[in-house]
């Protein structure tokens, strides 16, 4: 998180995708920088994921620890350039979706945690992957209660002041 004025290439890249800042200027949505992140491990669909040194160790732990209870916890996304967020941007429009419509579950490029190389989007057995659904599980009960010991905070719980909708996959490691 950065209180600092965005960067000029991150004014460029909203500039490129005709993005308008005043769409999320009445939200609490503050800009990232690109973490310095590592490769970690592959998610269920076979896809390197990255993020920082001490999210992967947190992460290591705080898995451990939910397994030996009982629950298997899945990393299905962690790092994301702003690049990678901007053709997700892009996707969404294709799809017909307008700008305020995808804010309502997307962060523009640069307001994402996911730059940070700290958050994780996780699931747990046969949830549908990124869904409400996951509130409802053993996996979410478990992180609701534990997941403060390793550093995770969960980001976009109901009402946040992100104005996201709920997210209760959405962990952000905060050291």
């Amino acid at each position: 998180m950065n209180d600092n004025p965005p960067p000029p290439a991150l004014l460029h890249l909203w500039q490129d995708l005709a993005l308008n800042p005043a769409l999320w200027a009445h939200r609490t949505l503050p800009w990232f920088a690109e973490g310095e992140v590592i490769p970690c491990l592959a998610d269920r669909f076979g896809r390197q994921q990255s993020m920082t040194a001490g999210t992967w160790a947190a992460w290591q732990a705080m898995e451990k620890q939910a397994a030996a209870d009982g629950i298997r916890l899945e990393v299905i996304s962690a790092y994301r350039s702003w690049r990678a967020q901007a053709e997700i941007w892009q996707r969404k429009r294709q799809q017909g979706l307008k700008d305020d419509e995808i804010l309502r579950f997307s962060a523009p490029p640069g307001l994402s945690e996911h730059h940070s190389g700290r958050a994780l989007d996780l699931a747990a057995g046969e949830h549908e992957v990124l869904t409400g659904a996951f509130a409802r599980s053993p996996a979410y009960r478990w992180l609701r209660h534990h997941a403060h010991r390793f550093g995770f905070v969960e980001s976009y719980p109901s009402g946040n002041p992100a104005g996201f909708q709920p997210e209760p996959w959405h962990w952000c490691w905060h050291p």
